[in-house]
């Protein structure tokens, strides 16, 4: 059990003036000092009940019983702590994420999940909060704002209340709201976005941004509510517009969003502070975390990108502590804090050789030194996918309003490594009254179906930029309802996708002429495996290729196409109920009759 400072500060106290010996003592170790951006050579660490006693010269701490880490010509280094994520994006749960995450360096991180919330309301993220508590990795939850992302344009399984936020704020670890996506809501001031944003502040919490607009007046609206960080942003003109009207400054670099090498502009050539800038991945895949990292992937690729490692490793510790007002106890190694601290031999890699996590030695030289408990979600969990009826080809055929051979449509295009979407026109051949997708030039046939309610509501239109050229794909990660989204080149295969992935309990499945060619299984509300991460990725990487196999050449595909039907980042998207305008904030046509 984690120990508040006053509960132990007497015993720090005694150990620090040598009156009573550590429990664990690092020596010799060079200081990555984040307060004032010094290497300090030659560093011991004391640790007693979890927290650092005294760095210096720590002989005087060490007894017959001191464990002792000999750390010559090794880094010591703050835990990283993501400040922006979802565990659900992953497809791993909570304790499997733990795992991966601590073995790369992170030790902290503030998880939103929204994802969950948007099928299981409340209940869900009391759920995956739980788990997050027993684990050795320290789980803070922002409580989802935007339970629909929206409630004009899509169906998810559940909603959020402003009394739900308030009740939330009162929960332990939980430091304040998830990413307020609703930005018009907030700035024209819809009640349930101002009254979740005061029952934060009330609780003196931290409320948690997303603003991709490009609208300056909207911006200054928008911080002015009290939502204060902003982790969509892609430009480095607009890193430093919000930097200059006080927003922290998220720069995200997930799997399929990467955006370090644009937006750490504004501290590689205009040389702005940095102390309000922090580094976060948002949406992280399996086989990024293993090939890749975590945090200490997204540290290093600022550092790839010219900034001064040193700098860099506090815009992944103490920035991050500081803007969830943690930094008594997170973020840096002093007196005091609680010891988590890692062992590094390359400050430019930032590979640890060991990690610690309050206090107590979690994985060393890549080996799990600590059993981690398992958790088991109630079956109800498992079994989220609730079709009306089992689906066929002609649920996926698009009717024409018009009588002509050929009709204009509006297509959603997608951009590879970019969580944004455009808006473009094309005209389709119309064969015995339906709309055809052209695969000649890249129009896909998709489809959005309602799956937590039985409705039986199915919305249809098209996809450019994913080139597939046979088969279909389908997902029950469609951020943020999490409706089950099918794309292919033909309606049979659509069906069979959709039916295939709604026995299994959800996930993603790729399909080719009545065949599965791979599939993920993710029974945790659609949304995350009960597998180990071995599993996981292995089932990914086949997934991946897969997705390869139907024509499909850009990178991590299945994310970018989990986005597909988020109706709050432009330009367009699908939900359950068809196409919406995200810049217009409407409801549009597939076809185009006018």
């Amino acid at each position: 059990m984690r120990k508040k400072i006053y509960e132990v500060s007497q015993q720090l106290s005694k150990v620090a003036r040598g009156e009573e010996k550590a429990e664990l003592v690092i020596t010799n170790g060079i200081l990555v000092n984040v307060f004032t951006g010094e290497l300090l050579e030659n560093i011991d660490v004391s640790i007693v009940e979890g927290r650092v006693a005294y760095v210096g010269t720590s002989d005087h701490t060490i007894g017959e019983n001191t464990q002792v880490i000999n750390a010559k010509g090794k880094y010591l280094v703050p835990g990283f702590i993501d400040g922006h994520m979802h565990v659900e994006s992953t497809m791993l749960s909570v304790t499997e994420f733990a795992k991966a995450g601590l073995a790369k360096g992170t030790t902290s991180i503030f998880m939103d999940p929204h994802e969950i919330a948007n099928v299981f309301g409340v209940e869900g993220v009391r759920l995956m909060h739980e788990e997050g508590q027993q684990l050795p990795l320290k789980v803070f939850t922002t409580f989802p704002s935007c339970v629909p992302a929206t409630t004009d344009f899509e169906d998810g399984g559940a909603t959020l209340s402003v009394e739900d936020i308030k009740a939330g704020m009162q929960w332990e670890n939980v430091a304040g709201l998830g990413e307020v996506m609703n930005f018009p809501g907030v700035v024209y001031g819809d009640p349930l976005m101002t009254g979740e944003i005061a029952e934060t502040i009330k609780a003196n919490k931290t409320v948690t941004g997303h603003f991709p607009a490009d609208d300056s007046k909207m911006l200054q609206a928008y911080i002015a509510s009290g939502a204060d960080s902003c982790h969509e942003t892609v430009t480095k003109e607009h890193g430093l517009e919000k930097l200059r009207l006080g927003m922290h400054l998220m720069i995200r670099e997930g799997s399929a969003w990467q955006d370090v090498k644009e937006v750490i502009k504004v501290v590689t050539e205009e040389h702005v502070q940095t102390n309000n800038i922090s580094l976060v991945t948002d949406d992280v895949y399996p086989q990024t975390l293993v090939d890749k990292g975590h945090l200490n992937h997204v540290v290093r690729r600022a550092i790839e990108e010219g900034v001064d490692p040193v700098t860099a490793i506090q815009m992944g510790t103490i920035n991050v502590a500081r803007y969830y007002k943690m930094d008594r106890d997170l973020g840096s190694i002093a007196p005091g804090k609680v010891a988590d601290i890692l062992l590094i031999e390359d400050i430019r890699k930032l590979e640890p050789s060991t990690v610690i996590a309050d206090g107590e030695v979690i994985y060393q030289d890549h080996q799990l030194m600590k059993e981690f408990p398992t958790f088991v979600y109630p079956e109800h969990i498992r079994n989220s996918i609730n079709l009306k009826q089992a689906l066929t080809a002609t649920d996926f055929q698009l009717e024409s309003k018009s009588n002509n051979e050929e009709t204009k449509v509006n297509v959603i295009n997608v951009i590879e490594n970019s969580a944004r979407t455009e808006k473009m026109t094309t005209a389709l051949k119309v064969k015995d009254g339906f709309i055809e997708p052209d695969l000649e030039h890249d129009i896909l046939q998709l489809a959005c179906i309602e799956r937590h309610h039985q409705t039986g509501q199915i919305s249809l239109g098209f996809a450019h930029g994913f080139k597939l050229k046979q088969g279909a794909v389908a997902s029950t990660v469609a951020h943020d309802s999490h409706n089950l989204l099918v794309m292919g080149t033909n309606a049979e295969d659509m069906a069979f996708a959709a039916n295939e992935l709604a026995k299994i309990g959800g996930g993603m499945i790729v399909v080719d002429d009545g065949r599965i060619l791979a599939q993920v299984s993710m029974p945790i509300a659609g949304l995350m495996s009960d597998q180990p991460l071995e599993t996981v990725v292995k089932e990914v990487q086949q997934l991946e290729a897969a997705w390869k196999t139907l024509g499909c050449p850009i990178h991590a595909p299945f994310m970018t196409f989990s986005l597909i039907a988020l109706p709050v980042i432009p330009d367009v998207r699908i939900s359950n109920r068809g196409l919406v305008d995200v810049k217009e904030f409407k409801m549009i046509d597939v076809e185009i009759t006018d």
